[in-house]
């Protein structure tokens, strides 16, 4: 699991659209006391700065979303519904208020220790959305504003799997600015939140 280093600082310059296509292949590492876990990252949605009504910054700089103001490269993490997480990497300029949510994960290591948070044993829904890879990664609050680019327990990995076919659709659950084709995930696999 040595080979599974921060990727590169300069990954995150991207443009938000850019970002959540790039990020699909690569690697979440997550270090919790002894225990590593590793998903490949399956699906993204983009929450742009500009004309954008689902993203949370459409109203302004709050409490809740300042983190999605800061540099790109930091971990956004909210609390939704009360019940649930969702984790997010902030994208673009500081200050224009992006970030691409992470959608679904495909479990690559520590799957038991994945299952134990979860409380399940199916391995196909383990991952499979946003609040499930939360919960199965043990991602909460204590992690929003992490920065992602230096960070050792939580960061992003490039990944070592072959060439895949990236689907472009809408984005899933929202009413505001739902026309727009900024979801995307890998053709045919198993663990994508919602196939189209």
């Amino acid at each position: 699991m040595t080979n599974y280093k921060p990727i590169d600082n300069s990954f995150f310059k991207h443009s938000t659209k850019n970002l959540a296509i790039e990020l699909l292949g690569k690697y979440l590492v997550c270090k919790i006391d002894r225990n590593i876990l590793i998903g490949k990252i399956v699906e993204t949605e983009a929450y742009l700065d500009n004309n954008d009504l689902a993203s949370h910054s459409a109203v302004g700089k709050t409490k809740r979303n300042e983190v999605m103001f800061e540099e790109a490269g930091r971990a956004y993490v909210y609390f939704t519904y009360g019940m649930h997480y969702c984790f997010n990497v902030v994208s673009g300029l500081k200050g224009k208020g992006s970030a691409v949510l992470i959608r679904a994960l495909e479990p690559l290591h520590g799957i038991d220790y994945m299952m134990k948070n979860r409380r399940i044993k199916n391995l196909s829904n383990l991952t499979n959305g946003p609040a499930k890879l939360c919960e199965a990664f043990s991602i909460d609050k204590t992690v929003n504003g992490l920065d992602l680019r230096v960070s050792k327990i939580l960061y992003i990995s490039n990944g070592d799997c072959p060439e895949f076919e990236i689907v472009k659709t809408a984005r899933i659950g929202i009413k505001k600015s739902a026309e727009k084709l900024l979801r995307f995930y890998i053709k045919g696999n198993k663990f994508v939140s919602k196939a189209r």
